[in-house]
């Protein structure tokens, strides 16, 4: 009655796919970027670019962790 659980499900091979992880990182040094230069300067353009660049860098995250989730 030792049943081993199965890691085939398709769930689990759209998490094991590279491209996910790469989106992943892209992301976040993106969103790194945004933040650094969100403070790095005190200028009220660049504080706005900086903010869009932080929001494009956290919608990749979002992206690539729903793919994994496969929603």
């Amino acid at each position: 009655m030792d049943q081993k659980p199965t890691h085939n499900t398709q769930s689990m091979q759209n998490a094991n796919e590279t491209g996910i992880y790469k989106l992943l990182v892209v992301g976040i040094v993106v969103s790194i970027l945004g933040v650094y230069l969100r403070f790095a300067f005190d200028s009220i353009t660049l504080s706005i670019v900086s903010w869009v660049i932080l929001f494009i860098g956290a919608f990749l995250c979002c992206k690539a962790v729903f793919k994994i989730l496969g929603a």
